[in-house]
């Protein structure tokens, strides 16, 4: 399925940390929430799971900073309207992989610490079918 269709509910949430307990953490709580959540053990199993991710929740601080650059720069050129949420204490580490020029969506960055409902709500709001007033 490319990134531009429109996502099935049945698709997961794709969580990537470097740490095993915040990847089951934030997992036990969106499924609790509703949203079905997948854990990847590294970047290259994040990149075999994107084609059934609803959205992507990555915590880079644990990660090699030039490959998660490098991954975020290939993830949003393949999958343009994927949700992107990054969770790091230090977000100017991703400016080298931001789009001045708005030809993707943009990732969403939350400066940690960041609570479960806030990654929930950005998930929610972005599967959900735009309102038409």
């Amino acid at each position: 399925m490319r990134s531009g269709s429109h996502r099935s509910r049945s698709s997961s949430a794709l969580l990537v940390a470097g740490s095993p307990d915040t990847s089951r953490i934030l997992k036990d709580y969106l499924e609790g929430a509703g949203v079905p959540a997948r854990i990847a053990g590294s970047l290259r199993d994040a990149s075999r799971l994107l084609p059934s991710a609803l959205a992507v929740v990555l915590f880079p601080d644990e990660l090699a900073p030039a490959e998660v650059v490098a991954w975020v720069t290939a993830v949003r050129a393949e999958h343009p309207m994927l949700l992107l949420v990054v969770v790091t204490m230090a977000p100017q580490a991703l400016r080298p992989a931001l789009d001045p020029h708005g030809r993707a969506r943009l990732p969403l960055v939350l400066s940690k610490p960041v609570f479960g409902w806030s990654i929930l709500d950005a998930i929610r709001s972005a599967s959900s079918p735009p309102s038409v007033p």
